[in-house]
Parts: C-alpha cells; sequence; structure tokens
C-alpha cells in the first residue's frame, strides 16, 4: 500500500511539474512573449554596426536604443542553410556535421534533438511565423505558418521564365535571376515582350501588379511584416493566458537585389562611397587555395567580382552599382523591421515581450576581390544582433564581448524560462551555446561563461563531409580574427588597427603566440 501510495504521489508529482513547464497554468501568463526576427545576407553594413558609413538603417537605431547591441555577433556557418539549421537546433555545425545545403531534419543528430520552436511549443507558447526562418522549413515545428520563403519579386519575360531585370548589364545578367539581378522595382523597360513584368514564388507564379511605386502590389517582405503586425494586434486584443513565440523571417538583403525606388533615391550612385576593397586585397589570402565548397572548383565570390567588372568596364562602376542594391535593400528591410517593433510598441505588448533581431551570415561587397557570402572574413559572418528584454535588458547599452548565433537558443530558455530537455532522446545533443544573460544584465562586465571569442566554419567540399578537422575556421575575440585552412594556411587580421583586414599579419613572427593561442582555441572546440 506504502509503494502504491509513493508511486501516485509521484506521478502526481510529475503530472503538475510537467504542467507547470509546459506553460499551460499560472506560471504561462507570466512568461514573456518572444518576437524573433531574422534577415537574410545581411551583415554589418547596418547604422548601428557601422560596416558602412551611408547605410539608412533608422528603425534598427531607433531599437538599439530600448536594447543591448551585441557589437561583436558572428555567425557559425556563412551559408544559409547550416547557419539556420545551427542556430534553430542550438548545436554548432561541426557538432552535427549538418554541413553545406544538407536537411538539417534528416541529420542523425539534429532530428533527436529538438527545434527552438519545438521546445517553447513543449512549454506552453503558441508558436507561429513566417518567411524564411529555417531553410528547409518543416511544418510540424510550427502552430501555424503564414508564409514559406519567397525570393521574389523577380524579372520574368513571360511565361514560367525567370532573369535578371533588363537593366542588369550583360555578361553578370547570365549568372541568373537570383545572384545576377540587382535594381529597384520599375516598368520603364524598352523592347518588353507581353507579359513580362515582376513576379512571386518560384513554384505559383503570379504576376506582381505595379503600375509605379505607388500603386503596386506589397513585396513578400511587406506582406510578411503586415502579417506579424496583424497577430501581433490581435494577441494583444484577444489575450489566451497563452504567451506568444513569433518568428518573422525577412529575405532582404538576401539577392536578388530589388526595393523599391523610394530606397534607391535615397543613395545616389553618384555619391556612393565603396568601402574596404584595395587594389589586389586577396594578394595575400589563402581561400584560392582551400577546397571549394561546391567540389566543383569555381568560387562564386571571385568569379562573381571578375564578371561585374567584365559587365561595366570597370570593376569600380559596378561594385557601385551593385552596393547601392544592397543598401536599398537594406533600408527595405529596415522599414519591414519598423513596422514589426511598432507593432510590439503600439500594441501595449513592449513590457513583456522579448525582441531578437539578428541575420543569419553575411555577404562580402568587394572585399578582397570577392562578391558572394561564404567566407571567413568580417563581412561574410558579422551580423547584427540586437535584444530587448525587458526588466533586464539595459537599454541603449552596448557590449563588445564575442558572441555568436549559437548561443541565442540558450539565451531564450533562460529569459523564458522553459523547462525540460532539449534533447528527444539520447541520440540527441544538448546545446553547445551559452546564455547571454549576463551580457543583457551588465553589457560591460556582465559574467560570461562562454569562450571569449566566436567560431565560425567553412564547408570544404563533399570530399571532407562529416569531417570537423578537414574545414575550415575563423575564430573571431574582440581584438583578432584568426583562420585556419585545412591546408593549413592562415590569416591574422588585428581588428584595432586594421579593421578592414587589409593586412595578413600570420606569417609574422612577433605574432606566433597570439596565433598558437587562437589555434589552440578553435581545436578545443573540435575535441
Amino acid at each position: 500500500m506504502k509503494r502504491r501510495y509513493r508511486a501516485g504521489l509521484l506521478y502526481c508529482l510529475a503530472t503538475l511539474l510537467a504542467f507547470c513547464a509546459t506553460g499551460t497554468g499560472l506560471l504561462a501568463s507570466e512568461r514573456p512573449n518572444v518576437v524573433f526576427i531574422i534577415c537574410d545576407d545581411l551583415n554589418d553594413f547596418t547604422s548601428v554596426n557601422g560596416g558602412h558609413p551611408q547605410a539608412i538603417t533608422p528603425n534598427l537605431a531607433r531599437f538599439a536604443e530600448t536594447a543591448v547591441n551585441f557589437e561583436h555577433a558572428y555567425s557559425n556557418n556563412p551559408v544559409c542553410a547550416p547557419s539556420r539549421a545551427s542556430l534553430y537546433t542550438g548545436i554548432y555545425p561541426h557538432t552535427s556535421k549538418n554541413l553545406f545545403w544538407a536537411k538539417w531534419y534528416e541529420n542523425p543528430i539534429l532530428k533527436h534533438s529538438k527545434t527552438m520552436m519545438e521546445f517553447f511549443r513543449e512549454n506552453g507558447y503558441r508558436v507561429v511565423g513566417t518567411g524564411k526562418n529555417e531553410h528547409h522549413h518543416r511544418a510540424s515545428d510550427w502552430d501555424f505558418y503564414k508564409s514559406e520563403t519567397d525570393y521574389g519579386p523577380y524579372w520574368s519575360k513571360g511565361g514560367k521564365d525567370r532573369s535578371a531585370n533588363p537593366w542588369v548589364p550583360r555578361p553578370f545578367a547570365e549568372v541568373g535571376p537570383i545572384d545576377g539581378s540587382y535594381g529597384p522595382l520599375r516598368m520603364d523597360f524598352d523592347g518588353q515582350p507581353e507579359g513580362a513584368g515582376w513576379k512571386y514564388r518560384w513554384g505559383k507564379q503570379r504576376l506582381l501588379n505595379f503600375s509605379d511605386n505607388k500603386n503596386r502590389d506589397l513585396t513578400p517582405d511587406e506582406l510578411n511584416a503586415q502579417w506579424a503586425a496583424k497577430t501581433l494586434r490581435e494577441h494583444a486584443n484577444n489575450p489566451s493566458g497563452q504567451p506568444l513565440f513569433m518568428a518573422v523571417g525577412f529575405v532582404r538583403p538576401h539577392t536578388p537585389l530589388h526595393a523599391p525606388q523610394e530606397f534607391f533615391d535615397r543613395l545616389p550612385e553618384a555619391e556612393l562611397q565603396l568601402h574596404g576593397a584595395l587594389p589586389n586585397d586577396s594578394d595575400d589570402t589563402h581561400l584560392k587555395t582551400a577546397d571549394p565548397s561546391d567540389g566543383k572548383g569555381i568560387d562564386k565570390g571571385y568569379y562573381y567580382y571578375d564578371l561585374l567588372g567584365e559587365s561595366y568596364g570597370d570593376v569600380d562602376t559596378g561594385l557601385k552599382a551593385f552596393l547601392r542594391a544592397y543598401l536599398a535593400c537594406v533600408a527595405a528591410v529596415d522599414a519591414c523591421i519598423g513596422t514589426v517593433v511598432d507593432a510590439v510598441e503600439r500594441n501595449g505588448l513592449a513590457d513583456n515581450t522579448i525582441i531578437v533581431i539578428t541575420s543569419d551570415h553575411g555577404w562580402d561587397m568587394g572585399q578582397k576581390n570577392y562578391l558572394f557570402k561564404n567566407t571567413l572574413w568580417e563581412d561574410s559572418t558579422h551580423v547584427p544582433l540586437i535584444i530587448r528584454a525587458p526588466g533586464i535588458s539595459q537599454a541603449g547599452t552596448p557590449t563588445r564581448q564575442p558572441v555568436s548565433l549559437i548561443d541565442l537558443y540558450p539565451t531564450l530558455v533562460d529569459l523564458c524560462d522553459l523547462k525540460g530537455d532539449t534533447r528527444k532522446n539520447a541520440k540527441g545533443t544538448p546545446l553547445d551555446g551559452f546564455s547571454m544573460r549576463p551580457l543583457l544584465e551588465d553589457p560591460q562586465a556582465g559574467e560570461w561563461a562562454g569562450p571569449d571569442g566566436a567560431l565560425t566554419m567553412r564547408f570544404a567540399g563533399p570530399r571532407n563531409n562529416g569531417k570537423p578537422l578537414k574545414q575550415h575556421w575563423a575564430y573571431r575575440t574582440e581584438r583578432f580574427r584568426y583562420i585556419l585552412y585545412n591546408n593549413g594556411n592562415e590569416e591574422l587580421y588585428d581588428h584595432h588597427n586594421d579593421p578592414h583586414e587589409w593586412h595578413n599579419l600570420a606569417d609574422r613572427g612577433e605574432y606566433t603566440a597570439i596565433k598558437s593561442k587562437l589555434n589552440q582555441a578553435i581545436l578545443n572546440f573540435l575535441k
């Protein structure tokens, strides 16, 4: 009888704990909402991060005044798919061996680990999203999902055709409708066939109604921002006691670099400053000696850079056109971010809503003669990260402690007091990152439990798949960036004296001890 009583008591206790942990009881109403905003390919070219002096991001700047800006936040992988898989599972790419374009939900480790969305649902949150969040979307992670990734609008000559818009010169236009297309939304193209115009979506195409920039359909990012604002209003007006987790994935400034004309008008091409590029900037670098990610022997970044120069007659003219489009898209996505943040504040949710704004990785804009993502240099890995946690974060205070996207999952677990195991079973893996809560509470002197730098991995091609020690690595401290390629070549940059990474110091003897220390830091992660 005593055994039955004890067993019954334990069962009741377990049930009560589970009830509280899921947030379906009284604790639910006390837990904060979470609005998670992620951009695509947004590097440090913002007014908050200072990567480009002409960046126009007033909404990010305004939000940063109320939050903590992580000045040294870095992606764990400079490509969309592995970066997002790592971010939403909280597991490093080298831990899971989920690399390049592999589907994360088929990975032997990740499929046995709970995504951030799954864990919030398990803790009683209503989990909704829209846009580009997981690179390989899985509907079962969400209670509701409005719209999957749409890279449009893109130009079509009619039918199912997809191409660079007519404004882009050849041969760069031959790169195609994504990476090879940029410029404002406009219709004043001569000689276009009937049915040509801007379209949405890859699969189910539809024509974008467009007369001019005041009489047009909204872009996918604008639609997602409006949906988020509507959902926040409904949540505020119909309180259920259930906290909300909302993820909004904006595509821009991912290519194709199209945005309404108004954002281009703010950036006259004649006044645009090229930033961070030197002649022969790649001469002291070693990416060209590394294994290509796609295994085909062609690195897109060098190819795009040379092709852009060929298309315009000189590379600077081409870079200005491309940079203008990139910065216009940055300004456009900043406006979308403003729509979502304003909705939180306008609907009385600001005091109980954590807001996170970040990006999956960056983009090299001509630095080191490179025009693409997927490098281990600053502009491909450095991302915005701004967090406001009411009652916890210090308003308008930045922190210089290097962190990475791997730290977001454990931070939100900590801030929202989520209970349970992030592993589904023994085949899963615990979270790799560290809670950034101490840095939110005290950005200048918080007792950070994580490493002194941020780790980024670049895939070293199919023949090295699944072999962590055979990949390419970067480690970024507050002062130094150290890069180790799998052929042993090294790069070292001193950001205190060389913020553009113009001078590789790896071969200088006086830096041997620093290199050794940073090399060991990387190896410590791989043990």
